[in-house]
């Protein structure tokens, strides 16, 4: 079964296997491979909710030109063991390729069923125990092997594993790397790759980071002047406090780990009461218990950051897996009344910025303000140029000096003013004392039941919203304004959704999206307009009962009547959205 060599300006990649023989790391290396040749790289993994065992996968798309997305169809499947085969085998390519042991797992095209795919049998096993290191290492002979099939350079695999162990036992790293060039030579000495009609160019130039979602938002947070971090681990949310941790010396911050979720939102309410800018980060389950703390925080007017990285529920749901199911949630979340921001980044360039938008959000209006993610943002990879900065401002809001408080005769923390917002200060200044507390009170803090004052008061922190209605940013419309069909979308559908438009411009068909980033205040007179000049309107969301769309037809009035919506836990492919749309096309 020949195949002419070419060189192709993609590749997507695929391993899969049991947990504990290293598929993660193995695929973020080949990643990290991809990119440190000057290609664009979007991975994404999925892992059951299990230490060792269960089915484990990473996939890995590289190319020439930006990507947003992962996509449905395997190039190169490298699997560790059958259940990878029999899984995955349809979502080859025609012309694709395996990498297997035949040792391990006899195999034909036959019994594949599939006469269009290459089978590479490599003696993976064999070839991990030559290099001196245990069974284990099958990963890095098998990754060596496909770096081999693309003809990239082995020292270039190298230097990245290197880079990747770093601070492990030099042994480790050694056999790692040795067990990697067994699996080249073995590759190169066949002469396998010539019947791999994959080449990926080294396009070399720029170096790009390659990051996820939740390390941009780390990396926002870092930026944005965050000094307190604190957080109880929770899937999806958990890779943020490790990225915390691991940044606390360098950036002089105090990384927290307490009890539980209860803990972190009052300890970082705590923070922020004492003028510090403060962080906290959690899934749905955790979420839950913060709730009466949000309300906390909303009360004594204290600014606070949360992420939420969403997952499926409800209870423990699927824990390891996606979904868009806690909008709702997160904008109804404790008891009462009361403003919140609620801002939906959609890739890792959002994640950085929005989140340092989010900090200066809620020192200038004094409340909480809330990033939803979901775990195919928080823990994809994709590759981003180095972020800009030039234009990052730092904005404490309202707050009082020494000397302004040493002028006035009385400190208001609550004083009523125009747009809402008090003049705020902090403890150990001078003048500055007042009574903080979760009952309602007055300008100074102190609690009142009078519902005069009660109405004042709502009405006050309501008024903020009216100004940040004014301020907060549009919502961003990518392509052109005359089109077929505009489809609306919030989150992490925004990758798979540009993807997808690529494959209707291929069709000739003019499409555009909206991605509405900020869910709460809500754009209602841009989205309004956009009923009002588009011939068509799809929904695309990760979630049973369409809750965009709802919020949307609460704001505005409008209804949208064709929704795409997934919601088994995973998330969407462009191939995905682009068939859906053209039924709808077709369908009128």
């Amino acid at each position: 079964m020949k195949r002419n060599q070419m060189e192709n300006n993609s590749l997507s990649w695929k391993i899969g296997g049991e947990a504990g023989y290293g598929i993660m790391t193995t695929g973020f290396i080949f990643a990290k491979a991809c990119s440190r040749a000057g290609l664009h790289v979007f991975d994404h993994a999925e892992y059951p909710s299990l230490i060792r065992g269960g089915h484990n996968t990473y996939q890995v798309r590289a190319e020439v030109e930006e990507v947003f997305s992962h996509v449905k169809h395997v190039d190169l499947l490298v699997a560790l063991n059958k259940e990878t085969i029999d899984r995955h085998k349809e979502e080859l390519a025609p012309g694709g390729g395996i990498i297997y042991d035949g040792g391990k797992t006899p195999l034909s095209e036959e019994g594949l069923g599939r006469e269009d795919v290459k089978l590479n049998s490599i003696p993976l096993l064999r070839l991990a125990e030559e290099s001196g290191g245990r069974r284990i290492m099958i990963n890095s002979v098998a990754l060596g092997a496909s770096v081999a099939f693309i003809n990239f350079d082995f020292e270039m695999l190298s230097s990245v594993i290197r880079d990747v162990y770093r601070g492990k036992a030099k042994e480790t790293i050694e056999f790692n790397i040795k067990a990697a060039r067994l699996g080249y030579n073995y590759v190169k000495s066949k002469g396998m790759e010539e019947d791999f009609g994959r080449r990926l160019p080294k396009v070399g130039g720029k170096k790009r980071m390659l990051l996820t979602g939740n390390e941009a938002t780390g990396l926002g947070a870092i930026k944005a002047g965050c000094k307190f971090y604190v957080a109880y681990p929770m899937t999806p949310a958990s890779s943020i406090l490790h990225f915390m941790a691991a940044q606390e010396r360098n950036f002089s911050l105090v990384v927290k780990h307490p009890e539980d979720e209860i803990a972190s939102i009052n300890m970082a309410i705590g923070a922020g009461f004492a003028g510090v800018r403060a962080m906290t980060a959690t899934s749905g389950g955790g979420f839950s218990l913060m709730t009466e703390a949000l309300g906390l925080a909303a009360m004594t007017e204290t600014p606070v950051v949360i992420v939420v990285c969403q997952r499926p529920g409800p209870s423990t749901g699927l824990a390891t897996h996606t979904e868009q199911g806690d909008l709702k949630f997160v904008l109804h979340a404790s008891h009462g009344d009361f403003p919140r921001f609620v801002i939906a980044p959609g890739d890792v360039e959002d994640c950085f910025y929005k989140t340092i938008e989010a900090f200066n959000l809620a020192e200038r209006y004094q409340c909480p303000v809330i990033l939803i993610l979901d775990k195919f943002l928080s823990e994809s990879h994709k590759t981003a140029e180095k972020f800009d900065v030039s234009g990052v401002k730092t904005d404490r809001g309202l707050l009082f000096s020494d000397e302004e408080l040493e002028r006035i005769e009385e400190f208001k923390r609550y004083e009523f003013t125009e747009t809402g917002i008090s003049p705020r200060a902090i403890p150990s200044q001078r003048g500055g004392i007042f009574t903080a507390t979760g009952n309602e009170h007055d300008e100074t803090g102190y609690l009142s039941e009078d519902k005069t004052v009660r109405t004042k008061m709502m009405d006050k922190r309501f008024r903020k919203f009216e100004q940040a209605e004014r301020e907060i940013p549009e919502p961003k419309l990518f392509g052109p304004k005359e089109v077929e069909v505009t489809i609306i979308a919030w989150g992490s559908t925004k990758g798979p959704i540009r993807e997808a438009m690529k494959l209707l411009d291929r069709d000739g068909i003019k499409a555009n999206f909206l991605q509405i980033v900020y869910i709460s205040p809500f754009p209602k007179n841009t989205v309004s307009e956009i009923f009002e000049t588009s011939k068509r309107i799809v929904i695309v969301e990760n979630n049973k009962t369409a809750q965009l769309a709802s919020l949307i037809k609460e704001k505005t009035g409008k209804e949208i009547e064709h929704k795409i919506l997934k919601y088994d836990g995973r998330q969407f492919f462009p191939t995905d959205i682009y068939q859906r749309v053209k039924e709808v096309l077709l369908n009128g």
